[in-house]
């Protein structure tokens, strides 16, 4: 699946789209990739000296490819069922630092859903060694101008 298809299937836009690549996908798991691109702006200032990709940018990149697992599950972006939101975020683990150039290969799983709230696990790899490992929860909000 292209990014092109990425952008269409959750809200995010650059520059704050943190998936290139869908890798693969099913109704309980989703891959895809980001390239921690060296010419992105928080690198000029986050560690300039020995830049490195921030944490929470890495995941913020879980956190949109589980929302492009939910938009997978309920048929794509629907804005009548509501976009999906991040509600939770738990025992993130941060294993190694992101460099410029480096990709990310972002694996989440769904644990549960509950009443319309997801419950997903993250874990972020570069060249095979664990980044993040991360527990989050999402649920479907109404976009603005409809009611979900």
């Amino acid at each position: 699946m292209s990014a092109e298809l990425t952008i269409d299937a959750i809200p995010h836009r650059p520059p704050f789209l943190f998936v290139d690549e869908i890798i693969e996908v099913s109704p309980d798991r989703i891959v895809t990739t980001k390239l921690a691109d060296p010419q992105a702006d928080f690198f000029r200032g986050h560690y300039p000296d020995q830049p490195v990709m921030p944490g929470v940018l890495i995941c913020e990149s879980c956190f949109q490819a589980g929302a492009l697992l939910i938009a997978h599950r309920i048929g794509g972006h629907d804005a009548s069922m509501g976009v999906p939101v991040l509600t939770r975020i738990q025992d993130a683990r941060f294993k190694q630092i992101v460099r410029p150039g480096q990709t990310l290969r972002c694996e989440v799983t769904l644990d549960d859903e509950l009443h319309g709230a997801y419950f997903l696990t993250g874990r972020v790899t570069v060249e095979d060694k664990v980044v993040v490992r991360v527990t989050f929860a999402c649920m479907l909000a109404a976009e603005e101008g409809t009611s979900a």
